[in-house]
């Protein structure tokens, strides 16, 4: 959890002192004055009671300012200079009861550990000059009563959203608590969002919007934090409620791929029933490969089957290390295994678009193996495709994800995406299909037709049956040509046109680089921004992307 806030009051100690000091400097300089108005002329005591005075503004004033300044330092980005704050991730924080600043300033704090330059500020001390000069901005705000700003934030709604300001060359993250009781859920968040679009900013990622604190969203929250500091090794606020599962498949989809290999895997529950919808995600609890855990024990000379007791869990300690960060030299040296123990982070969680409909029978994920710099997997893709063993146990939680539901009705859809971003894509049109849904339109791109087409044959299949009503393809690494999705999408802009006017949603997932802002840039250019903020706030276009 994050530490308390910090308070904006400077040491209560140190006024009282110096208003001890002040009170004897003058009672010193009062006693010198009685002693001299026995002798000194009525002019001179004029002039002497003159520098008394003076003296006292003069301390009174210094107090003042003292007091500002140690406000102004406490309070941190405030006093910042305007090239600080160009190279400082602002985390911008809306509170009326504190939930949203604890958020904010866990928010800077992890940052802070993934050596991002990061500073806290409520929203009521910022401007649209800090905004202009700034380059990147994270907005953690929360609703008070029916869609209001917090209390703390209405001199910024009064002196800058009053209108549209240039803010163009400001990227943006929001975070926005509410309660789904209250008719506008999340009001202050939505109108916050709607007022930097206009203002011409651009989203880092879509926005995140937390019922009553649900703890899945806050997890969703940090996924981008991992993401955008690049430090995939920030630990989780609160650990996610793994089940087990098993994984029962996993087939390599890409042979001969110039890309990353990239797999279809299976999963059965293993503790009881389960459901989810299209759109939903899972989490990941990645683990270590064994021979990794084997060589850290040997390089510390300790038994992996010592049996270790801690917080109520009796284990072997290589159980202990497999799902946790294994301690660098200084943290593993001279420690009982108890204290090694309790000493140890779990291993963050890995999200995922699932592929599959519960009817399928097991739970589908299309995962691309990612490596590190030095060549090595990625934790949760290394674990997932690489080294856990057909058979094996998979620690996993469904999170919902209400955001990329299909719709109620049989509206047509657009379905767009590039790369593993077909896996949400898959699971709506099993969807879609499974309810008699037909008028659906896939625009699907990756490297190479030949080795990226992933479930090929399943995907043509529902075309040729009428279940797919068209489709368009683009390939970026075939032939000289360098195709990609948004490409295809401009390029059928007039069915574009046509579909939305009939009433289409237009869902995406995949790639949040490239892709996604593409994709946004056709959008807006063919239907123009009003009809691309209408359809949002009508819930026709939704994004799953990463």
């Amino acid at each position: 959890m994050s530490p308390a806030p910090a308070d904006t009051r400077p040491a209560w100690g140190n006024i009282v002192l110096c208003s001890l000091l002040g009170a004897v400097l003058l009672g010193l300089m009062a006693l010198h004055a009685r002693e001299w108005e026995w002798h000194a002329p009525t002019a001179s005591r004029w002039w002497w009671a003159c520098i008394v005075l003076v003296a006292w503004a003069g301390f009174t004033g210094w107090l003042g300012w003292h007091r500002r300044a140690a406000s102004r330092r406490q309070a941190g980005p405030v006093t910042a200079d305007r090239v600080s704050i160009s190279e400082t991730l602002l985390v911008v924080f809306a509170s009326q009861t504190g939930t949203a600043e604890q958020w904010a300033r866990q928010t800077a704090q992890s940052l802070q550990q993934a050596r991002v330059p990061a500073r806290a500020v409520e929203l009521g001390q910022i401007d649209v000059a800090m905004l202009t000069e700034a380059r990147r901005v994270l907005f953690v705000v929360s609703t008070t009563g029916e869609g209001d700003a917090p209390d703390s934030a209405a001199r910024f709604v009064t002196q800058c959203m009053h209108a549209p300001q240039t803010l163009a060359s400001l990227q943006y993250g929001l975070l926005a608590l509410g309660d789904r009781d209250y008719n506008d859920f999340c009001g202050f968040g939505r109108a916050l969002q709607h007022w930097l679009q206009q203002s011409g900013a651009t989203p880092l990622f879509d926005p995140v919007e937390v019922d009553n604190g649900d703890p899945s969203a806050l997890r969703h929250w940090q996924h981008h934090l991992a993401l955008l500091s690049g430090a995939a090794e920030l630990p989780d606020w609160q650990a996610p409620d793994y089940r087990r599962w098993q994984l029962t498949e996993r087939v390599l989809l890409n042979p001969g791929s110039a890309g990353g290999p990239c797999f279809h895997l299976a999963l059965r529950p293993l503790e009881g029933e389960t459901t989810w919808q299209a759109g939903d995600l899972v989490e990941i609890g990645p683990r270590h490969a064994m021979p990794a855990v084997d060589a850290w024990l040997a390089t510390y000379g300790l038994d992996g089957n010592a049996l270790v007791e801690h917080a109520g869990r009796r284990a072997a300690l290589r159980e202990w290390l497999v799902a946790s960060h294994l301690p660098e030299h200084d943290q593993a040296r001279g420690k009982s295994l108890q204290q090694l123990a309790a000493a140890l982070q779990a291993l963050p969680h890995r999200e995922y678009s699932i592929a599959s409909m519960p009817a399928d029978g097991t739970l589908h994920l299309l995962v691309r193996r990612m490596s590190r710099d030095d060549g090595s997997p990625g934790i949760g893709s290394g674990w997932l495709t690489q080294y856990a063993q057909i058979g094996e146990d998979i620690a996993l939680r469904i999170r919902a994800n209400p955001g990329f539901h299909m719709p109620a009705d049989d509206r047509p859809m657009v379905l767009i995406g590039n790369g593993t971003g077909l896996a949400g894509l898959r699971a709506l049109l099993k969807a879609r299909i499974a309810a008699g849904r037909v008028r659906n339109w896939l625009l699907f791109g990756e490297r190479d037709a030949a080795h990226d087409f992933y479930h090929r044959d399943e995907i043509l299949s529902w075309q040729a049956q009428g279940l797919i009503e068209r489709i368009d393809l683009a390939w970026s690494r075939e032939g000289d040509s360098r195709d990609y999705v948004q490409d295809r999408l401009r390029r059928h802009g007039d069915v574009l046109q046509a579909w939305v006017a009939q009433g289409a949603a237009v869902y995406v997932c995949g790639s949040l680089a490239g892709m996604a802002p593409g994709v946004d840039a056709v959008l807006r250019d063919r239907l123009g921004d009003e009809a691309v903020e209408r359809l949002r706030e009508e819930g026709r276009y939704r994004r799953d992307v990463y």
